[in-house]
């Protein structure tokens, strides 16, 4: 299974919007971490990431 090229980039924009980290450390993370990291970070400003 190959993940969206748009889902990457889209969760790559949340995490360097929220947590400032450039594109290189984001890309970086295993596809879990990213997961992990994104669904904490809209626990944290109280938003759905609008991904399940």
């Amino acid at each position: 299974m190959t993940y969206a090229a748009d889902r990457i980039e889209e969760e790559t924009a949340y995490l360097a919007f929220h947590l400032h980290w450039g594109m290189d450390s984001i890309l970086d993370l295993e596809h879990a971490d990213r997961r992990a990291y994104v669904r904490r970070v809209a626990a944290l400003v109280g938003q759905d990431e609008g991904q399940g």
